[in-house]
Parts: structure tokens; C-alpha cells; sequence
């Protein structure tokens, strides 16, 4: 059998597929209905269709939509096709007719919807098929027997919604619902409308369900309240709801319509719509109080003062009404707060909740009346600051047990009144401020219970000054929305206790920096107007826990990416709304770019990769000054400089100003292995020459207990020549290097022409220390005297020296200090006589004689011999002299 109906709707569909495809004209091309991707659903919602689009269906759809369109009947082939369906919405159509196989092949239908349509009877036979249906809307039909099939609703073991009824049930009978005596319902609704006429004691008796609702209309027939009420007893229900049930007259008779209520079990008993009085409402209070009933909501009522209400005191009042909750939502007449003139019936409510019913003030009385109210919820009204607190009031000991306080969508504007009022509201710890207009008239301290932990002031107009006004014992802020444009430091670090803040969608520019709270957990920072962030704005937050900082015009930079990159990896910190709300907003190059797909170089933006590079970087550096410093002796020269510095210096110091004329005609730089020459061969050629030559050796020129590196500098730049006796040992003598080396430096920006160089043995220029680069230049380029090593030519070598030294003549001497000095060290001035007075040069021999004995004895005048510039000529060698 199950393998001939498969056959059957296989073949079904793939007629209506050839039907489809053959009658489909080009401009019905476009498919009214919208499919998923999955082709489960198919959604025909308010396309005006008159037909169900079979072509347009595929076979795998398990829902399709066809509400509110204008659909006048479902016919057998529409639905065969979709042998998966388990949710057919047809509600709002104009359906007349459903054919008696329509579902036939829908055997997984498990909601159908055909609530507001045509039907003039209830569709049981096309309906039998569906043992599978758990949720049936048939009500708000155009049939007058509200009767179930016994045979077919009795399958329905699953059904556990079930809504039926229209404006034309004329009568409730009962065994209409015996079908559902084996039901446990979630909920069941029934509708008539003010054509009611009979309702039958027992309609409801076989009826089990957790939700009962009655769209009943009893304008003309009150007395079936009471009867329906009385099918009820006993049972016991979740909610109760009742709509429209007076729908367009008042009730004015004295029939207590309620006294079946203390027999109901139920929770919430609901009302909606519909006319009440005060008359009305005080019946249904008072029966109330002796119900076991919990809440009770009053919806969209059209409230009324009674022209027969009489208030005759204590019985007309409502003391004993304790209630879990008592909801007064969307209710035009502010006048039903106070329906006997009295607040009383508020007393004993612990939830107390005013929605919409347009109240602008709070008498003095009404605060002394809720005395066990945990929760006020005085929302969606018209409470002004001025008329909310009355300075006329006291408010000693009242709402004792308040804890929550909800003032939203109000048009309060002062924080200080709020802080007033709840003075003395000892258990208060939750503050609704949101959608009101605080902040602007704020400025001063306020003073608040430390028992407030909540305040929710989102959407208002706090400024930076409101924050002094804040109660600072709370563990949660909400200032989201209120355009701010800073943020108040102090007041953070005063609200220690702070676990939570929310400051979304504001104007902040920027984190302040050293903004510190040692307990806050969760920071709500987006949509703001800051663009830089990093984790060293958190640093005081130790805390913190879980922030929200996208829909910011972030500077997609070093920071930022570190900063995420440190709060993603760590997780120390995580961020809820990362990444869709993070985008570049600068540079304009990445504008709008993810922030998730920005990614700079990591040796930018990673510290230890640059901390890495710079040192390995500095390393190499260093490492290559090192080597060019040892190749080229660097720090001896820097040595060697910072002697001349430090010997500059000193003679500064001393007041020895520089020499004005030479006091000797060469300075012997020598090797201490080179000694016995100098004093056997060059001395003692040239002092005994006629006139001698005045030279400067460290032996016995030096001045005792003076720097050495002195005594070499001041004697170089006192002698006219340097004469350099050049071997092997000169070249390992550190004290020949310097010597060398001040002389190079006296040479800058002058020739060499007064430094001589003999050598004394052979030397090899490219086996030099990179440290004689002058050396091996002057070697190289400049004519040099070699000691010949044949006594007989020797004499040459003299006369060449002579040569270059020039003959001298006789000269003044003079202390250059104004110091006397020893006649081995003193400074004296070597002056060349002009042409004329060379030919005297014998006869003062003895004067000059004479002038050394003088020094000796007062260290002013003596006389030396000069080398004569006249007599100067080129140093050649022995070898180019041949």
C-alpha cells in the first residue's frame, strides 16, 4: 500500500511539473513565492495570489507561507506534490472551500494556520489525514457550530494547540468538545462574537489545557460569565485570558459576574480589550482577593468612570488584593489608578507595573500605600521631574521593599529630584533612568543611598558635569547613547565597586589615559568616535575582562593591530563584538577595510622583532667599527689626539702661550736602540759644527717632572725641523709613534718640509703598521737621506744633511713662557739675519758664546745658530746625488 501511494505522488508531481512548464506564459516567468537555498521553505506571503503556484513548489519544501493573499479555496492536486510539508500558513485569505482530499498526501503536516477566512464549516474530512497535526488555527471562520468531530479530532494524540470559533458561533453545547477528553492541551481558544446566545453548562468540562482563552462577548448575555467560570472549577491553568469580554457596552448591573473565580486554579488571569468601569473592576478585585489567582494584567481597556458608583467608604475600597504582579499596560484614562479614589489596592503587590496609562504625578498618599511593592515599572508615561518629587511630601518610610525603580520613557530631566525621592527608599538597588531627558540641567553633587548598585541612564543627554551627580556605590552603569563627548576620570576611580560599564554609541574622542578602576570587568566602548586604542589604555583595569569596542573610526596602525593582536593571542582581554565591527577608517587608503584583513609588516609593528633587528643591526655596527678601528689603528690616533688635546690644554692652564720664534733647529726623534748613533755620529757632527746647531734630544732636553706627552708636543712646535731616525726599532717605539704623529698634526694644511726623515737601515714602506700611512706616503713621495754604511761616503751624507738643515747663523734667544728654564730646555728664538749681516756671521761666534754663558747664569739672552731659508735645498738621497 505504502509503495502504491509513493507511485501515486511521484506521478502527481511530474504531471504538474509537464502542466506547469507547458502553461507557464512569459510574463508568469518570475515566481511569486521566494525559495530558501535548502528548498525547504517557500515564502508566497502577500503576492495577491488567487491560486496556490503549484509549478512554483518543489517537491522538497517542509513549510510554505501563503498568508494574505487572496486565495478563495485549496483544491485536492494543490499540495500533493510536497509529500515533505509539515507547516502550511494560510491565514488571512478568503478560503470558502477545502476539498476533502486537499492534505491527502501531506501526512507530515504538523502546524496549519487557517485562521480569518471563509469557511462555513469545519473542514474535518480534509483534516482526518493529519494524525501528525500539533497545531490547528481554524477560528475567526464564518461557520455557526463550533462542534469537533468526535472521530476525526480524537485521532489528533499529538494536537496540542487547538484555536476555533468565529463571529457566527450562536451557541456553546455540551459534548461539542467530547474529542478532546483524551487531550492535554498547551493552550485552547475559542471565539464567538455578540451573537451568543446559549452557552450549555459543560462545554468545557472535558477540556485539559494550560492556556484558556475566550474571545467571548457577552454585551447580551452577561449571565454566561458565570456559567463558563463554574465549567472551570477546579481546573487549573497557567493563564486565563479573557478578550473583549464586554466589547462595546459598560456593565451596569449589580450581579457579582466573578464569584466563580475563587474556585479557578490560575496563575495570570489576562484581560484584553473590552469595556471596564469602576463598577466592573471593583467586582473583579475583590473576588480576586479570595482567589488563589497570582497576576493579574489589564491591557488596553477602555477604563470609565460609573455614573452609579458610589464611594460609601471602607466597602467600596480594595485592601487585601495580594498579588505577585499587577500589570495596568497601554490604558488611556489615568483615572483607573485611583478608580474608588483610593490607592489602597496597591498595597499588597509586590510587582507593580504602569505601562502607557499616561500619568504625569505621583500623589503624596500613593507612595504611603506601597508598602510591600519589590518592583515599581511606572514606564511609558508622562512623570515630569517637578511632579514626580513633591517637596510637600514626605517620604520618611516609604516603599521599604522597593528594589527596582523603573523610569523609563519618562520626560524627567533632573538627576538631584531622582536622588531625592529615593532618599529614603532603604532597599533600593535598581534605577531605570533610560529614554528620558537627564543631564542637561545637572551640575552639583547629589546624594544618594549606598545601597544602589544599577543605574541604567542609556539615551538621555548626560554631560561630563552629570557625573558628579552619579551615585558612586554602583557595580553597574549604563550611559550608552547619551552624547558624551569625555569621560570623567575621577568619577571612576571613586566607583570603585564599578563591574560593568556601558558607554555605547556616544561622541567619546578619545580613552583618557590613567583612567583607573580596579574592579571593572566588562567596558562597552562602541560606536564612538575614538580612533586610536591599545592595551596601555587599559593598564589601571586589571580586572577587565570582556570589552566591545567596534563601529569605531579607527587609524589602522601599529597600535591598533598590536592591540588586537595581543587581546586575541592572550585572551586576557576579549573582545565580544570582533571582527564584522571593526574597520579602517584612516588612512583613506584603507577606508572600510577589515581591520581583521590589515596587516602591516612584522618587523613595524612587532617590538621584539625591531628590539631584535636594532641590536643584532647595532651588533654589526659595532662590530665593523671594531674592525676598521683595528685596521686602521683608529684608537691609537684618537689616543694620540686626546694627548694633544689634554697637552693644549694644560699649557693653557699654565699660561704658556704659544711659541713666538723656534728655539731649536731640529728635534731628534730616535728609537732608545738608535741612542749610542744619535749621540756618536749625530750629535756630535752637528753641535760641533761651525757655527753648531742647536738640537733637541728627550735625553737631555726634556724638562724634568713635566708630562712627557708635553714635553714632546712643546719641543716639536719649538723647533724649526724634525729630523725622524728611521729604523726597526723606530717603528715598534710607541713614543717614536707619537712624536711621529705630532708632527703630522703641526704639518696639517702645510707641507712637510720641515720634517726630514733619515734612515738609518733599510726600511720596507709596505711592511709598515697601517698606523704609518703618512710614513709610508712621505716614503714614497719624499726625498729621504740614507746612512750609508762606507765610512768613506759618510762625509757625503753630512754635507746633505747640512743642506737641508741649512748653515746656521746667530740669533737671538728668548723665554717665550716668562719663565727661566734650565739651558738644556729653555725656549729660545732662532731669527734668520738678513742677507747683509751673513757676512758678520763669524764674528759673532764669540757673542754667541758669550750669550749661552749669560743663559746659563740668567736664562734671559743667548745665542744659537739658524739654519739660513736661503740655504735650503731639495732632500735628495745619496743615490740621487750620484
Amino acid at each position: 500500500m505504502a509503495e502504491k501511494r509513493q507511485t501515486l505522488i511521484a506521478l502527481f508531481s511530474l504531471l504538474l511539473s509537464v502542466h506547469g512548464f507547458l502553461f507557464i506564459s512569459p510574463t508568469d516567468a518570475k515566481s511569486p513565492c521566494h525559495i530558501s537555498d535548502d528548498q525547504s521553505i517557500a515564502d508566497c506571503k502577500g503576492q495577491r495570489l488567487d491560486r496556490v503556484p503549484i509549478s512554483d513548489l518543489p517537491a522538497s519544501l517542509t513549510k510554505v507561507d501563503l498568508s494574505y493573499n487572496i486565495l478563495d479555496g485549496i483544491y485536492n492536486l494543490d499540495f500533493s506534490h510536497l509529500p515533505n510539508l509539515r507547516v502550511l500558513l494560510l491565514q488571512y485569505n478568503n478560503i470558502s472551500v477545502i476539498e476533502d482530499e486537499a492534505f491527502k498526501f501531506n501526512l507530515l503536516l504538523e502546524e496549519l494556520n487557517i485562521f480569518n477566512n471563509s469557511l462555513n464549516a469545519i473542514p474535518s474530512k480534509a483534516l482526518a489525514p493529519l494524525i501528525k497535526l500539533k497545531n490547528l488555527d481554524m477560528s475567526n471562520n464564518l461557520y455557526s457550530k463550533a462542534t469537533l468531530d468526535l472521530e476525526v479530532f480524537s485521532a489528533f494524540t499529538s494536537l496540542k494547540v487547538l484555536s476555533m470559533g468565529g463571529p457566527l458561533v450562536k451557541t456553546l453545547r455540551k459534548g461539542d468538545l467530547d474529542a478532546l477528553q483524551s487531550l492535554s492541551l498547551n493552550k485552547f481558544a475559542i471565539k464567538t462574537g455578540t451573537s451568543l446566545k446559549q452557552y450549555e453548562q459543560g462545554y468545557l468540562e472535558h477540556v485539559q489545557t494550560e492556556n484558556m482563552w475566550f474571545d467571548v462577548a457577552i454585551d447580551n448575555h452577561p449571565h454566561v460569565l458565570p456559567q463558563i467560570l463554574q465549567d472551570l472549577a477546579n481546573k487549573t491553568f497557567r493563564v486565563l485570558r479573557f478578550r473583549n469580554l464586554f466589547e462595546f457596552t459598560y456593565y451596569t448591573s449589580t450581579e457579582d459576574l466573578f464569584s466563580g473565580l475563587q474556585y479557578i486554579r490560575a496563575h495570570d488571569l489576562f484581560f484584553h480589550r473590552g469595556k471596564v468601569n469602576e463598577n466592573l473592576l471593583r467586582m473583579l478585585l475583590l473576588n480576586i482577593q479570595v482567589s488563589p489567582i497570582k497576576s493579574l494584567i489589564l491591557m488596553y481597556i477602555d477604563f470609565a468612570r460609573s455614573p452609579t458608583f458610589v464611594d460609601n467608604g471602607k466597602d467600596s475600597s480594595v485592601t487585601d488584593l495580594a498579588l505577585d504582579r499587577l500589570v495596568l499596560s497601554d490604558i488611556s484614562n489615568p483615572d483607573i489608578l485611583r478608580f474608588d479614589w483610593r490607592f489602597t489596592w496597591f498595597n499588597k503587590i509586590r510587582h507593580l507595573i504602569i505601562w502607557n496609562v499616561n500619568f504625569n504625578s505621583v500623589p503624596c498618599d500613593a507612595w504611603q500605600e506601597m508598602g510591600d511593592v519589590q518592583t515599581l515599572d511606572v514606564s511609558k508615561n508622562q512623570l515630569r521631574s517637578s511632579y514626580l518629587y513633591n517637596q510637600q511630601c514626605n517620604y520618611k518610610g516609604t516603599m521599604p521593599s522597593l528594589h527596582l525603580f523603573n523610569l523609563s520613557n519618562n520626560f524627567l530631566n533632573s538627576l538631584s529630584d531622582v536622588a531625592s525621592l529615593t532618599g529614603e527608599f532603604k532597599s533600593l538597588k535598581i534605577i531605570d533612568l533610560s529614554y528620558n531627558q537627564l543631564g542637561s540641567a545637572e551640575g552639583d553633587a547629589c546624594t544618594w543611598k549606598p545601597n544602589i548598585t544599577h543605574l541604567l541612564a542609556h539615551h538621555n543627554q548626560i554631560v561630563t558635569t552629570s557625573f558628579k551627580c552619579l551615585p558612586t556605590t554602583l557595580v553597574f552603569l549604563d550611559l550608552s547613547y547619551c552624547n558624551l563627548e569625555r569621560v570623567d576620570k575621577d568619577y571612576f576611580e571613586k566607583a570603585s565597586n564599578l563591574r560593568e560599564v556601558r558607554l555605547s554609541g556616544n561622541k567619546i574622542k578619545f580613552i583618557p589615559a590613567g583612567w583607573k578602576n580596579p574592579n571593572l570587568q566588562s567596558l562597552s566602548l562602541d560606536g564612538n568616535s575614538f580612533g586610536l586604542i591599545n592595551m596601555g589604555l587599559f593598564k589601571d583595569m586589571p580586572g577587565l575582562v570582556t570589552l566591545k569596542a567596534g563601529n569605531n573610526p579607527y587609524h589602522c596602525t601599529c597600535d591598533l593591530h598590536n592591540f588586537i593582536h595581543e587581546t586575541t593571542s592572550k585572551g586576557k582581554v576579549k573582545i565580544i563584538d570582533w571582527p564584522e565591527n571593526y574597520k579602517c577608517y584612516h588612512p583613506e587608503a584603507l577606508l572600510d577595510t577589515m581591520v581583521s584583513k590589515y596587516f602591516p609588516g612584522h618587523v613595524a609593528c612587532d617590538i621584539r622583532l625591531v628590539i631584535i633587528i636594532s641590536v643584532a643591526t647595532t651588533s654589526v655596527v659595532v662590530l665593523a667599527i671594531m674592525l676598521v678601528c683595528y685596521v686602521f689603528n683608529i684608537p691609537w690616533y684618537a689616543k694620540a689626539s686626546y694627548q694633544i688635546i689634554r697637552a693644549k690644554y694644560r699649557a693653557h692652564k699654565e699660561g704658556a702661550g704659544p711659541s713666538v720664534h723656534y728655539a731649536f733647529h731640529a728635534f731628534i726623534s730616535y728609537s732608545h736602540a738608535d741612542a749610542d748613533w744619535v749621540r756618536d755620529h749625530l750629535l756630535t757632527c752637528l753641535e760641533n759644527a761651525r757655527p753648531p746647531y742647536r738640537l733637541c734630544i728627550h735625553e737631555r732636553d726634556f724638562m724634568p717632572g713635566k708630562w712627557i706627552i708635553d714635553n714632546i708636543i712643546e719641543n716639536i712646535e719649538n723647533s724649526r725641523k724634525v729630523i725622524f731616525v728611521l729604523s726597526r726599532h723606530f717603528v715598534d717605539s710607541e713614543w717614536c709613534n707619537y712624536e711621529l704623529y705630532f708632527a703630522q698634526q703641526r704639518a696639517i694644511g702645510k707641507t712637510f718640509s720641515d720634517v726630514i726623515l733619515v734612515v738609518k737601515e733599510p726600511i720596507d714602506p709596505n711592511s709598515l703598521p697601517s698606523k704609518y700611512c703618512k710614513l709610508k706616503k712621505m716614503l714614497s713621495t719624499k726625498t729621504y737621506l740614507e746612512w750609508p754604511q762606507q765610512p768613506k761616503q759618510q762625509p757625503f751624507f753630512w754635507a746633505q744633511l747640512k743642506s737641508v738643515l741649512g748653515k746656521p747663523n746667530l740669533v737671538q734667544r728668548r723665554s717665550t713662557s716668562g719663565r727661566n728654564r734650565p739651558s738644556t730646555g729653555s725656549a729660545i728664538s732662532v731669527v734668520e739675519l738678513p742677507p747683509e749681516n751673513q757676512r758678520t756671521g763669524d764674528a759673532v761666534l764669540k757673542l754667541e758664546e758669550s750669550a749661552e754663558v749669560f743663559q746659563e747664569t740668567s736664562g734671559e739672552v743667548e745665542t744659537v745658530p739658524e739654519a739660513s731659508p736661503q740655504n735650503h735645498t731639495p732632500n735628495i738621497s745619496p743615490a740621487e746625488m750620484m
